[in-house]
């Protein structure tokens, strides 16, 4: 008489299925026009890279001489003080690294490589639907345009509202306009 078969058991584990799109702004140390139109292909091809070395998505970029803007898909296990600081002090080290300008490059309040600060001040960061994609995406690659019609400080106040979020004017950024 054969042995009785035993039912073999699968455990499935549920997974973790998310949309998490982040627009980030953040800008140069005293908003200064610094990103050369020259080096922004190879600065946003690099800054694409760091951000997918995250395990992150890259949907727009925009560098503009003085500020940029990052759209992302990003995962619910990032941090996302650690990967928007990551980002700044790398992509810092890579312009200082090319000598792009004249002395230090720095976009602002960056930290240190190595800093034991876990926050990363100095960025805004606004959240979409993944309905908003392709409206987000076409205002990002078309900064350019905008900043015809307004200043980087008009724009930033527009996303703070629309947003909701409070803020006091004197912890913005430091606006050279």
């Amino acid at each position: 008489m054969a042995a009785p078969r035993r039912a073999h058991l699968i455990h499935v584990m549920a997974n973790t299925f998310s949309q998490i799109y982040l627009q980030f702004v953040f800008a140069v140390k005293q908003r200064e026009s610094l990103i050369a139109k020259e080096h922004k292909e190879e600065l946003h091809k690099y800054i694409t890279g760091l951000v997918q070395n995250r395990r992150a998505k890259m949907l727009a970029i925009h560098c503009m001489p003085d500020h940029a803007h990052l759209f992302v898909g990003i995962k619910p296990t990032v941090l996302i003080s650690d990967f928007i600081k990551e980002v700044k002090v790398e992509s810092n080290e890579f312009i200082n690294n090319k000598k792009w300008i004249k002395g230090k490059f720095s976009w602002q309040a960056c930290l240190p490589k190595g800093s034991s600060a876990r926050r990363q001040e100095g960025y805004g960061g606004f959240s979409y639907s993944h309905s908003h994609i392709g409206a987000v995406i076409n205002y990002i690659i078309n900064q350019e345009m905008h900043h015809q019609k307004r200043t980087f400080r008009q724009e930033y106040h527009e996303l703070l509202k629309k947003f909701e979020i409070p803020f006091e004017e004197k912890y913005l950024f430091n606006f050279m306009e």
